[in-house]
């Protein structure tokens, strides 16, 4: 679709340094989008808006999606109207946020996000003005400076996203050469890049999950000074952050994004303390880190579900060892100073991104299981089964085997004690137990290297699905 986009344009497209402020107008006669592709409640809301006397667009990633043969998964709109003006239209429709006002405009479960064309935040003006603030670093805390057209496409973070679609006439404006930087499958700024940053330093991390995402490259002149403000983040609400990072990971390209964000140094800011991890024992770490993110992208794939639970104790988890190490240096006993060490961690990640308890409580439970899994004389085997942490424990222990972490067999040993009969599982207790007799237990090493072993087969669903 995009190539014959590309091959049916008939001006060739020009790349001047500025953003324009009159659009290349590229006829329904010059590219092949159609307004039957995009959602009809998204094609009623632009048509009502219009017939109203209001300019109004179907804009941004879904028209970008729809030229790179990507089914999009939501649809925006932007026009001339004010928020209010935009309510009075639609029965249906509720104003939201404070930051950056917006319209959803329900039809069922759809949601159709209406936003007014804005313009660049005006320099000098912070004081008695409500509808704008930014800090003294430049990053802007509220943004309700509503303009033209011509003000929105340059206040928009990427070309590509430049590109809004009139469903009238169906024909493209592109503001930005988003058509061109498409073709050439690159990430570009619009603007400055630095002060665009400075200004919201989410636009790093949104850079990084386009590039992998559309697995484009990120224009050298936008990457430039990411390395260098990737500090910045830190200053992000947590909360803010953990919505961003459920974008980077939940999106079916998790593996990629992870490998540019520790190329640019995005990582740290993020996770600290798995990145520090990351520096001590990188191929431990980072092979389990990869194989989770494999993992997730995976089921996404498959359609199958993937909790953020499972995904987080992955992330974080090359931390613990150590920290459990130390507190068991100092006499406190194994199961205790695992939840001590977890408690610590992820206090001090929740102050970087804020995961909800409804998360932070199973991360803890997928850790603990750790401990209680080795621990299976008695009935206590039994007993760890009918936990309903038990599933995401045990694929949380095939994924640190699957990093090299030598756990004396004890995934095997799992996979075999739930495919046999009860007779069979009674055999195996009392074979650990006659082990024990015969030879003290040997210690399991965290995070070495160790050969290869035979591994039962995988449950449906096992190796990162916590389910």
């Amino acid at each position: 679709m995009l190539k014959k986009l590309i091959q049916t344009i008939r001006s060739p497209l020009r790349r001047p340094r500025a953003v324009r402020t009159t659009p290349e107008v590229i006829g329904n006669n010059q590219h092949s989008l159609r307004r039957d592709q995009f959602s009809r409640n998204a094609v009623k809301v632009v048509e009502i808006l219009q017939r109203a006397g209001y300019q109004a667009y179907v804009v941004g990633g879904c028209v970008r999606d729809q030229m790179l043969g990507i089914a999009p998964k939501d649809f925006d709109v932007a026009t001339s109207a004010t928020p209010e003006q935009v309510r009075a239209e639609f029965r249906n429709a509720r104003i939201i946020g404070r930051r950056f006002k917006l319209v959803h405009v329900h039809f069922g479960r759809e949601i159709i996000e209406v936003a007014t064309f804005r313009a660049h935040h005006p320099e000098g003006q912070d004081d008695g003005d409500s509808r704008a603030s930014s800090n003294e670093s430049g990053r802007i805390l509220r943004d309700n400076v509503y303009g033209s057209l011509e003000d929105d496409a340059q206040r928009r973070d990427f070309t590509i996203n430049a590109l809004y679609f009139d469903v009238t006439s169906e024909r493209l404006l592109d503001y930005a050469n988003g058509v061109h930087d498409i073709r050439n499958r690159l990430i570009r700024l619009i603007g400055d890049p630095e002060q665009r940053y400075l200004e919201d330093p989410v636009r790093m991390l949104r850079a990084v999950r386009f590039a992998a995402k559309l697995d484009f490259e990120i224009e050298k002149h936008s990457a430039a000074p990411i390395r260098r403000l990737a500090p910045l983040l830190r200053e992000i609400p947590s909360a803010r952050l953990f919505d961003e990072v459920l974008k980077l990971f939940l999106a079916g390209r998790a593996e990629r994004t992870f490998e540019l964000l520790v190329e640019y140094e995005l990582f740290a800011p993020l996770f600290p303390a798995s990145a520090k991890a990351l520096q001590a024992n990188p191929d431990y770490t980072g092979k389990l880190i990869r194989q989770a993110l494999a993992n997730t992208d995976a089921r996404i794939r498959q359609g199958k579900p993937v909790t953020p639970a499972f995904l987080f104790a992955a992330l974080l988890w090359p931390a613990l060892p150590a920290r459990v190490a130390q507190l068991q240096e100092k006499g406190m006993p194994a199961i205790p100073a695992m939840q001590e060490a977890a408690h610590e961690l992820i206090s001090e990640q929740c102050q970087r991104i804020a995961i909800p308890k409804r998360f932070t409580l199973p991360i803890r439970e997928i850790w603990d299981m750790q401990e209680r899994l080795p621990r299976r004389q008695g009935k206590r085997a039994d007993l760890l089964l009918e936990n309903p942490r038990f599933r995401a424990g045990y694929d949380f222990l095939l994924l640190r085997e699957s990093a090299g972490e030598e756990t004396e067999g004890l995934g095997q040993w799992w996979t075999d004690y739930q495919e046999v009969s009860d007779s069979e599982r009674r055999n195996m207790i009392r074979d650990l137990v006659s082990q024990e007799d015969g030879s003290a237990p040997r210690k399991r090493r965290r995070g070495g290297n160790s050969g290869r072993r035979r591994r039962g087969p995988r449950k449906e669903g096992s190796g990162g699905s916590g389910e």
